[in-house]
């Protein structure tokens, strides 16, 4: 029988947004209810809504949630809890400047950021509400990316041979934006954002764990795609080229192996009505209900060029 994973990236406050409706369009087109999916892996905001959907939450839900309309307590009180769209002022000193040497991209980038000083408590609140008595959400395979920045690792909690650390420190240390929020300690070991080396992480669905990957990925795009202005400009350049350059090449090496990736990216359109600031909370459901509009389109070109029937 067909193994399928559904793999989402990270992306701040306004990516969960087309997130949620990328995946509404992807279970309209194709069938799929992404609870049932054999993998189900997160990175950042991907591992947020990765919680939601293995707590048992339907896509539906989560279109509620954004709408203001969830009768699920749990989901009103998350979203009510989304943060700012600015971090405190950080903690003085470097997490780690040996990853200048070691690394390349983001993650080099990230040796330099400082020690976030952000609020983390709705990430646990989040986590511990849709999490069984072992304190990890029932579904089997919900695995949730973080970024050892001291080894340069990165790491799927809940994979096999992988830490197991509660949910809640595990959805802590996959939203951990450099610079912003405090890194989490596991077993020993430091992280912070998944999205500070990968955007998505795909590499890491072992062979055997998948025939299929599903990829929605807020924070990719083709080389031309970028939200409009200056600041969609600044945001290509630093973030968005350099993600999508990554999840290309893992991509590429997945695919050689022999099993097949659907990515799903954030389309020109797409950025049009997400703006640059993927962090700004006050633009939340206007860039929701833009998403709601231009993600089945998204969805329907990223199914034909994977050879997908919708």
């Amino acid at each position: 029988m067909s193994k399928t994973a559904i793999v989402i990236g990270c992306g701040g406050t306004i990516g969960a947004t087309w997130i949620v409706a990328a995946l509404h369009a992807l279970a309209e087109q194709t069938g799929l209810d992404p609870r049932e999916a054999d993998v189900l892996q997160g990175t950042s905001a991907g591992a947020e809504t990765v919680t939601m959907l293995a707590g048992g939450v339907s896509v539906e839900g989560l279109v509620d949630m954004h709408r203001g309309v969830a009768t699920d307590t749990r989901l009103r009180e998350h979203i009510n809890a989304t943060p700012p769209g600015l971090p405190p002022i950080p903690k003085p000193g470097m997490l780690n400047p040996g990853l200048l040497r070691s690394e390349r991209g983001l993650a080099r980038m990230t040796g330099l950021a400082p020690t976030g000083r952000a609020d983390a408590s709705w990430l646990q609140r989040l986590a511990e509400a849709f999490s069984d008595n072992a304190g990890w959400p029932p579904h089997p395979g919900v695995r949730m990316v973080a970024f050892d920045y001291r080894s340069g690792e990165r790491v799927a909690f809940g994979a096999p041979g992988a830490p197991r650390p509660t949910a809640g420190e595990a959805l802590r240390a996959s939203w951990a934006i450099p610079g912003w929020m405090p890194p989490v300690t596991v077993a020993g070991r430091h992280y912070v954002d998944g999205g500070a080396a990968s955007t998505a992480s795909v590499d890491l669905i072992a062979a055997e764990d998948a025939d299929v990957i599903y990829v929605v990925a807020p924070m990719a795009s083709e080389r031309t795609d970028r939200a409009p202005g200056l600041g969609g400009y600044a945001e290509s350049r630093l973030l968005r080229r350099p993600m999508s350059r990554v999840l290309d090449s893992e991509i590429t090496r997945v695919r050689a192996r022999g099993t097949r990736v659907v990515p799903v990216v954030a389309t020109r359109d797409d950025l049009a009505g997400l703006g640059a600031n993927f962090m700004n909370r006050s633009r939340r459901r206007a860039a929701f209900e833009s998403a709601m509009i231009t993600a089945p389109e998204t969805v329907r070109r990223a199914l034909s060029a994977s050879g997908v029937r919708s």
